[in-house]
């Protein structure tokens, strides 16, 4: 079946609400901190408070004497049991052809501390009253050593050191395109576009903090982790094949409702493998739940680049070579995905939707005494599209070009297109969404809105953003070839019972996405069925073959994939029976809606009769034929999905203040084929929210002197609320993907993509009459007063 054929089915393109909110909003969910197990015990980390400094050595005496308290775990002890570090996943090779600089990354610190928050020692008791109390008494003896928490200072000359593997602080260089192609293109430029800026660093804040419980069971010999996680096959996978040493058999993730991931939950963390590791020593689980202050410490942190670019063009505005250097924080450690993000992930989408002949991009990556840098909501695709639509936007104002012109001119025409950066886009009308951003954003109604608001003594300004990101991240050999140390294909398994009911394993994981509704409608279009009659089964390795996760925008156009080939199986084998049934052939067998008909003939059987028969074969070719309607497949894609839109803000600023208010906001997406228009608007919204958050408000801030975390509450992290922000305005332009059989693109990231650089052209468009012409995210309301008042002098 094609992907124009599925779009046909019913089902497909119905917003119905989602089958998992009742149990969400009756308080019926059940997270990993819910879970309770006989014997439970609570650990709680001993972080250091200094970015850096040498461990002279750890007293655990007055602790292991506290009431309660039936363990004190350090680095000593993980040493002796010969556990290894935490693994990255993904290998990225220097120009100079050297592998990345890889430090072990310990569960438990050895030697050193090295960022605050790093995890120095574990207390586990009876009570988590307990366990607080008995941390206290943890006596470390550190010596503070200096440190460097930006990645500016961590490239200067006699900046303290992060590792010894690192004496200079430098964890690879890596590069992609032509760069004396470039070069010479620039020498013959007409006009050159310049632009530095810095990607500011994000911490996750999904609504559920972490938490897992570890649990050994001894007459197994086997263990068992509920973790708050976003692929728990991964999680098993990298935890016994890399640091444990254990089969995997022997170890069962289960990663029950999960409350928000936005990437911070991919990756496996040190608390989840010492729980699982102690759990055996104690022989009692063991439970972690994260504080916020803690997750501030702990989490993965997302984005933080300071990058120089160039945009050569010709006279009339065509791009003819860009030209691009980041400086990319990597954090105290290498997390599960990190040297991927700038790299992989972000250069190869800074072609972005124009045909720009030429693109060169180096990346040079830098440890710094800071919590680890891995992906964030969009991964790479959020700085690439910034720095490129804030540098477009730019040759814009300095060429004379309206914002849409010189797009338009740019923009890609003719599909499949090959990008200089690696990527070939297969389909997508960029025009289309600039048209209908346009119309809906009713920017003819501008001049009028702009007056209004001078009257009012306010500076109104509109900006522009153009993205395109690449999702479901595949294939799995190429993504080999670029360093990836794992398959990325998915899996699903569509299992028919005797009432014809269907229950679908697959390896994607929700954690907010809808897939219980989405996956649902898939396979209900398909065999005919109300969606109330399929129930989607994942997060748990003991029960889901194996699977990749969620991530990347991937579930529905990977995983959804999978559970579609696994569908044409079922559909094949009942056409078999369908036609033993009613004494045709199978060639002659047509099915839809739920019947199997004969061509040419009256005769026909309902896909209920079908499965019954499976499992009750009185009356089946047992010669021919196995009982049973049960298949699995796997799918890995051949290209990634490339979602692409065009988004416009207008801002009104307060130049007495600096206050920047989002007054109207416009987005346009092509996801290709939507399957519930109800939960990807929902999606594009709670992207929107985070990308303006991370434009306006958001940012993560190190003390340069101390490397203490400012902003390590939300006392001090700014997070978007609900009055922040205008109603959205949604459209949708689709051309459907051409290369997976649903014929769709992915939602969950294009929000957080496309409207930071929206906001920030718009609110450097509102200050251009000031003179202001340079602002780094977030544009707080004092760093946009200073900016006036910089212009002014």
């Amino acid at each position: 079946m094609g992907a124009s054929d599925f779009a046909k089915l019913p089902h497909i393109g119905e917003p119905l609400r989602r089958k998992e909110d009742y149990r969400f909003l009756t308080g019926a969910g059940q997270y990993t901190d819910d879970i309770s197990l006989a014997g439970m015990t609570y650990a709680v980390f001993v972080r250091s408070p200094h970015a850096h400094a040498k461990i002279n050595g750890v007293d655990k005496s007055a602790a292991l004497a506290a009431p309660g308290v039936i363990g004190v775990f350090d680095g000593q002890d993980v040493a002796a049991d010969k556990i290894a570090g935490l693994p990255c996943g993904w290998l990225i090779t220097s120009t100079n052809g050297e592998p990345m600089k890889e430090p072990p990354h310990p569960i438990l610190a050895q030697g050193k501390a090295r960022y605050v928050g790093d995890h120095v020692a574990m207390v586990v008791a009876e009570t988590l009253e307990q366990a607080r109390n008995a941390a206290e008494l943890v006596a470390v003896d550190y010596e503070p050593l200096g440190a460097t928490v930006d990645v500016r200072d961590a490239q200067q000359p006699g900046a303290p050191a992060v590792h010894d593997i690192a004496p200079d602080n430098h964890c690879y260089k890596w590069a992609i395109g032509d760069k004396a192609g470039v070069d010479a293109t620039f020498a013959n430029a007409a006009h050159v576009t310049k632009i530095d800026l810095v990607n500011n660093r994000l911490a996750p804040n999904p609504m559920e903090p972490r938490a897992a419980i570890g649990s050994y069971n001894r007459a197994g010999d086997d263990y068992t982790l509920y973790v708050a996680n976003q692929n728990p096959h991964v999680e098993r996978l990298l935890m016994t094949a890399f640091v444990m040493g254990l089969p995997e058999h022997k170890v069962r993730v289960i990663a029950p409702d999960v409350g928000g991931g936005f990437g911070a939950k991919i990756f496996l963390y040190a608390e989840d493998v010492c729980l699982t590791w102690a759990s055996k020593k104690l022989n009692r689980p063991i439970k972690w739940t994260c504080d916020r202050s803690e997750a501030f410490l702990c989490d993965a942190h997302g984005r933080d680049h300071v990058t120089h670019a160039e945009l050569a063009m010709d006279k009339d505005g065509k791009f003819l070579g860009f030209r691009v250097h980041t400086d990319a924080n990597m954090g105290a450690y290498l997390s599960t995905f990190a040297s991927a993000v700038p790299t992989i992930l972000y250069a190869t989408l800074l072609a972005g939707q124009y045909t720009t002949p030429q693109v060169y991009v180096e990346v040079d990556a830098w440890f710094t005494n800071t919590s680890p840098v891995d992906a964030y909501r969009g991964a790479g695709r959020p700085e690439a599209t910034y720095l490129l639509e804030r540098i477009v936007s730019r040759a814009a104002w300095e060429t004379g070009l309206s914002q849409d012109e010189i797009r338009r001119r740019n923009f890609v025409k003719d599909f499949p297109y090959q990008t200089p950066v690696a990527l070939q886009y297969d389909t997508g009308d960029f025009h289309a969404c600039m048209d209908k951003a346009n119309e809906l954003a009713d920017v003819a109604g501008l001049p009028a809105r702009k007056a209004a608001s001078q009257a009012k003594g306010l500076l109104r300004g509109i900006g522009y953003s153009s993205y395109i990101e690449a999702c479901g991240l595949a294939p799995s050999n190429v993504a080999g070839a670029l360093g990836a140390r794992a398959g990325l294909f998915e899996c699903g398994e569509v299992r028919v019972h005797p009432t014809g009911s269907v229950t679908v394993f697959t390896g994607s994981h929700s954690h907010g996405q809808g897939h219980e509704t989405t996956f649902a409608q898939v396979v209900a279009s398909r065999l005919g069925l109300n969606p109330e009659q399929v129930d989607i089964v994942h997060g748990d390795t003991g029960r889901v073959p194996f699977g990749m996760g969620t991530y990347g925008s991937r579930s529905i156009s990977v995983g959804g994939a999978a559970i579609m080939r696994a569908l044409d199986k079922i559909e094949a084998k009942a056409k078999k029976i369908a036609a033993h049934l009613m004494e045709a052939s199978d060639a002659d067998i047509d099915f839809s809606n739920g019947e199997f008909t004969v061509k040419g003939t009256d005769k026909k059987v309902t896909f209920g009769q079908v499965a019954l028969t499976a499992y009750v074969p009185h009356n089946y070719p047992l010669d021919k034929l196995e009982p049973g309607l049960n298949e699995t497949a796997f799918y890995d894609p051949t290209n990634f999905t490339f979602p692409a839109g065009t988004y416009i803000c207008e801002v009104e600023v307060d130049p007495a203040t600096g206050v920047v208010r989002v007054d109207r906001f416009t987005a346009v997406d092509d996801f290709g084929t939507i399957i519930n228009p109800m939960i990807v608007e929902g999606q594009v919204h709670g992207g929107i929210v985070q990308g303006i958050g991370q434009a306006l408000m958001e940012h993560c801030i190190y003390d340069r002197e101390t490397g203490q975390l400012i902003t390590g509450s939300y006392m001090d992290y700014t997070m978007p609320r609900a009055d922040d922000f205008p109603n959205f305005t949604i459209g949708h332009v689709c051309t459907p993907c051409t290369t997976n059989p649903l014929g769709t693109k992915g939602c969950g990231e294009a929000g957080a993509i496309g409207s930071p650089p929206s906001v920030i052209n718009a609110v450097l468009d509102a200050l251009a009459p000031l003179g202001v012409k340079e602002l780094d995210m977030p544009a707080t309301p004092h760093r946009v007063w200073q900016a006036i008042q910089s212009a002014k002098a």
